[in-house]
């Protein structure tokens, strides 16, 4: 199985791309794990908030592939814990899931498109953090959780 986290837009800020990156090449380590960054939208200041989200939803759209397991980074998704989120991924894994796809939208959220594609939404938690954070949380939260799976001793409860 491979993990493979969409994001809408770059990472700018420094040491959140370092972190990012850290906890990329760590997930690494236990499994094949991907970034895909979707270019921001072009003018972006010129559209509407429900434009802008058309347009990240098509970008979105053209990166998954057939057979894909889509979840959303979703305020409205299930909150979950480490221990859990551990767990949903191994029984992805078990189920020989291919590609295994999390979405991190843009600023407005997702089209109803991408919605329609999602096979489920997850929330990091119901307080609101920049696109940029959620970035650096969830790539830890993978690496965390294939250390939880190995029984390694980096999570504690």
């Amino acid at each position: 199985m491979k993990i493979v986290i969409i994001a809408v837009g770059k990472t700018s800020t420094g040491y959140v791309a370092c972190g990012v990156e850290e906890f990329l090449k760590r997930a690494n380590r236990y499994v094949p794990t991907e970034l895909i960054v979707i270019p921001d939208v072009k003018s972006s200041k010129a559209l509407s908030e429900d434009a802008q989200k058309q347009q990240e939803g098509r970008s979105i759209i053209a990166a998954l592939q057939p057979g894909d397991i889509v979840t959303l980074l979703d305020e409205r998704g299930k909150e979950l814990t480490s221990r859990e989120f551990s767990s949903m991924i191994e029984r992805r894994m078990v189920q020989g899931i291919k590609r295994l796809v999390f979405v991190i939208g843009g600023p407005y959220g997702f089209s109803n498109e991408v919605y329609e594609r999602a096979d489920s939404k997850l929330s990091l938690s119901r307080m609101t953090f920049t696109h940029e954070m959620v970035r650096l949380f969830f790539m830890e939260q993978i690496y965390r959780a294939m250390t939880i799976m190995r029984g390694e001793p980096y999570h504690h409860d």
